[in-house]
């Protein structure tokens, strides 16, 4: 599976960032183009270890059985349902957002499996580095896929 610690993984990310518009047609789901930037901003800030919210009941409970559905070949299902400290509803620059994920992106990739957070995953719990990476890698997929990019 793909991978932000694999150089050209990354680098597909960051070619998929510079073709997504301010305006670029979502195909699924409520945020736009600029909020869905600042949301994959916040998850990338909890892998690099900047942000580390606690432990959701429902992920106690059900996190450990979904994570081996999440990280497979198979594309992140559409309107996935998603932790509330990670929605964007308020409007953002999205030039300003784009660069943010680059930073991020470059952040983690650089990091490898020594940078990456060792708090576990609000839902999924504990995560070694390539699921870290993996799962990055699938939610950034996810959100250029729903812009057609």
């Amino acid at each position: 599976m793909k991978n932000l610690f694999e150089a050209a993984t990354a680098e597909e990310v960051r070619e998929r960032l510079v073709r997504l518009r301010p305006d670029s047609e979502r195909q699924w789901g409520k945020m736009n183009p600029a909020q869905a930037l600042a949301h994959c901003s916040s998850a990338l800030e909890v892998s690099v270890g900047l942000k580390s919210p606690p432990r959701s009941f429902i992920g106690r409970l059900f996190g450990r059985l979904a994570k081996s559905s999440i990280l497979s070949e198979k594309p992140t299902a559409h309107n996935m349902p998603t932790d509330k400290s990670f929605l964007v509803s308020d409007d953002r620059d999205f030039e300003a957002e784009r660069q943010r994920l680059r930073g991020l992106i470059d952040r983690f990739a650089a990091g490898g499996p020594a940078g990456c957070t060792r708090h576990p995953h609000s839902f999924f719990g504990p995560l070694t580095p390539t699921e870290w990476a993996e799962l990055n890698y699938k939610h950034l997929d996810h959100h250029l896929r729903q812009f057609g990019v």
